[in-house]
């Protein structure tokens, strides 16, 4: 796939229904997986998927948003827009895989948190920066996975890591298009030019070291050789496991620690 393909169609590459959904990635790269459900505080989210398996024989935890391919399956799912009790699942996982010493493996496919009245009254707000609070600290591997659309703080929230990796025509920005076209340029229709200037794509992300490695898709599309992708993802993520594994917690959260402080000089 050409670099040169134009940020808004690799945007709708990535909203694509049937392109793979989180499910698609543990069912291929994860055996004898778990799921394991619910906050403990207020109930269980659908648009997280969250569980333990093994990744080549290593025991991972997996922490991934899912969206749906048909709209009943969308409904069930809320659109892939996490809410609070999604975000705490997920923290209650990760420090259960620090606990356990487990590498920690995160699959990022959101257009952003839910944003209902429901949701900020259950301290959507808090529980996105837990989340990235916590992330900051655990004493583990993370791997994150950008596989669709990684939106807002709906996607940053379980995308701090040691190693971030995006498909090819995924996008990770701080909003949708249409939403930064309607604040910027007042116009939703301008979503094409605001596309261009979000600098979204994994392309324009690894050439501001905003992310560490793209996993390359087949031409004729994702879904007709998805067997070759998973290939590449669980190849680089088992060599990346295994040289961080390498260091000691401490060394490990002065580099993720400084990983993200360095994205920010990116733009001096």
């Amino acid at each position: 796939m050409s670099n040169q393909l134009k940020a808004w169609d690799r945007v709708l590459k990535a909203r694509e229904a049937q392109r793979p959904k989180a499910s698609d990635y543990i069912e291929n790269l994860i055996d004898d997986f778990m799921e394991l459900h619910g906050d403990r505080n207020y109930g269980d989210d659908k648009a997280f998927i969250c569980g333990i398996g093994y990744l080549e024989g290593i025991p991972v935890t997996v922490i991934a948003q899912q969206k749906g391919k048909t709209t009943k399956e969308n409904m069930e799912r809320n659109f892939g827009m996490p809410n609070p009790e999604g975000y705490r699942k997920a923290i209650r996982l990760m420090k259960q895989a620090e606990k356990f010493g487990r590498p920690i493996i995160t699959i990022i496919d959101t257009p952003g948190a839910y944003p209902g009245m429901g949701a900020e009254e259950r301290g959507q707000g808090e529980a996105i920066a837990r989340s990235m609070f916590e992330m900051s600290q655990l004493k583990t591997p993370i791997i994150a996975v950008v596989i669709g659309e990684g939106s807002s703080g709906g996607a940053l929230a379980i995308c701090i890591a040691d190693k971030i990796y995006m498909l090819e025509n995924a996008v990770y920005s701080i909003l949708s298009p249409e939403g930064f076209a309607s604040i910027l340029y007042k116009d939703s229709s301008k979503c094409k030019e605001a596309a261009e200037n979000m600098k979204l794509t994994s392309y324009d992300l690894k050439e501001l070291g905003i992310i560490d490695e793209i996993i390359k898709e087949p031409k004729k599309g994702i879904e007709n050789d998805f067997e070759k992708v998973v290939h590449q993802l669980r190849q680089k993520i088992l060599q990346d496991i295994a040289e961080i594994e390498k260091m000691k917690p401490t060394e490990m959260l002065e580099k993720r620690y400084e990983k993200y402080r360095q994205i920010g000089n990116t733009f001096d």
